[in-house]
């Protein structure tokens, strides 16, 4: 395997091509009164590529949109969730469907998944995902906490993190904050040290009910690709509009990986 390809879909749905090992993040393929992506689909459910793996970190809608996903043409494919929601997808028609905790593991022929520490407004993991010599780090919706400075120290060299970055906040709960800010996900960059950092989950929109009584939320990739100059300069970030693809090559590793192909990106 000589590259590693991120191809945007939209919010936290991504796809990860370790060569032909194809996993996809945080499924979300259809719309509610108060959830929008904010920006158009990169990826149809029906031009997926066969799936070596889908995986979930939170039971929101808006990651675990199992009831649209049933639509994919593999209800077999492995899916790997938190503990506690594998039944959803089990009665939605998915067949292989694993649990884990934080530090648990799955192996699906050559890639090993990793859960990792996650904080939200419901239980949640995040993943490490390694395959051919690459690591992807996928971040879901989680808050800045100090147990996720205990990923580098089991992984020390990521290649990507896809990180959240719209600071999401409750209304109703006095404003509580559930997900990172461009600050605290710069930051996570300076300890994760990733080669790369594409932002996700910032087009999202709750539509003007949604946002007035709801939600409040800001942040956009370009404030976050500045924080992170800042904060940690040594990790490049691309922006990637839904569809677009970002391409790190093996062969610059292990000193600082190179993209070959970033169409659509910034």
């Amino acid at each position: 395997m000589e590259s590693l390809t991120i191809t945007r879909v939209a919010h936290a749905t991504v796809l990860i091509q370790f060569g032909r090992v194809a996993v996809l993040t945080d499924p979300w393929f259809s719309e509610k009164f108060t959830y929008h992506p904010g920006e158009p689909r990169g990826i149809a459910i029906d031009a997926l590529p066969e799936l070596s793996a889908v995986v979930a970190s939170h039971g929101h809608y808006d990651h675990f949109d199992v009831n649209a996903f049933r639509a994919y043409r593999d209800l077999a494919v492995p899916f790997v969730v938190k503990r506690g929601i594998a039944g959803k997808a089990r009665g939605a028609g998915f067949s292989d469907v694993s649990e884990l905790d934080p530090w648990e593991t799955r192996e699906v022929g050559p890639l090993r998944i990793t859960a990792a520490p996650a904080r939200h407004g419901v239980p949640e993991i995040t993943f490490v995902l390694e395959c051919g010599g690459f690591t992807v780090y996928f971040g879901g919706d989680t808050l800045l906490i100090p147990e996720l400075e205990e990923i580098p120290r089991r992984f020390p060299s990521i290649d990507v993190a896809l990180l959240s970055i719209n600071g999401l906040k409750i209304r109703p709960l006095f404003n509580r904050q559930v997900v990172m800010n461009v600050e605290e996900a710069a930051q996570a960059c300076a300890f994760l040290a990733p080669r790369f950092a594409v932002p996700i989950h910032y087009a999202f929109t709750g539509g003007p009910v949604g946002d007035t009584l709801l939600l409040k939320h800001a942040g956009t990739p370009e404030q976050f690709m500045a924080q992170t100059a800042l904060r940690a300069p040594a990790t490049r970030v691309r922006i990637l509009a839904p569809g677009a693809r970002l391409v790190v090559e093996r062969e610059d590793r292990p000193g600082v990986s190179s993209e070959r192909d970033a169409r659509g990106s910034r």
